[in-house]
């Protein structure tokens, strides 16, 4: 596998790193299979580690509070020959991030904030960490930013299939 020009030899890992609705997790699970890596969601890992959801945790402790658990599992990640699907606001912790970068290719699924808009139809129950004033636009916007900073690759077609992707980071990997 192909990595960064320049840094530590290549790592045996894939983070896709997005917008709730980018389709990290369905695309995740597609290229695990695809090139026999386990998965691994970390929004799940949240979930299961605290026994509730993620909306629970929010809408009783707060938007920081969940992207301190976040960072915090981020952090533990100690795997190899994985996808790992993040949560949309993993990007908000620089260490999470480093450390990220130290153990995989981050690939970054973008897709226009109209396309996010269509496919998400559960905001308030969906688990996004804001600030309770900040309109989605405005996430999508300040995310955005963070997203391309960390990105190894960063694909956009929001007409492609599942498979489509998949077959795209796995053309990427192999150069």
């Amino acid at each position: 596998m192909s990595k960064r020009a320049a840094g530590p030899p290549p790592s045996k890992n894939i983070t896709l790193i997005g917008m709730p609705g980018a389709g990290k997790s369905t695309v995740g699970v597609v290229l695990a299979k695809k090139i026999s890596f386990a998965f691994v969601d970390t929004d799940i890992l949240i979930q299961a580690r605290q026994g509730r959801s993620l909306q629970h945790i929010l809408d009783t402790e707060g938007y920081k509070v969940l992207r301190h658990i976040e960072e915090e599992e981020i952090l533990q990640l100690q795997v190899v020959n994985s996808v790992i699907a993040t949560g949309g606001s993993a990007v908000y912790s620089h260490k999470a991030m480093e450390h990220l970068q130290r153990i995989s290719t981050i690939v970054f699924l973008d897709l226009p904030y109209a396309e996010i808009c269509r496919r998400i139809h559960d905001f308030e129950t969906r688990g996004i960490a804001c600030a309770p004033q900040q309109s989605f636009e405005e996430l999508y916007a300040e995310r955005l930013l963070l997203y391309r900073k960390y990105a190894d690759l960063t694909l956009n077609n929001p007409t492609a299939t599942q498979d489509e992707v998949a077959d795209s980071i796995i053309a990427y990997l192999q150069r």
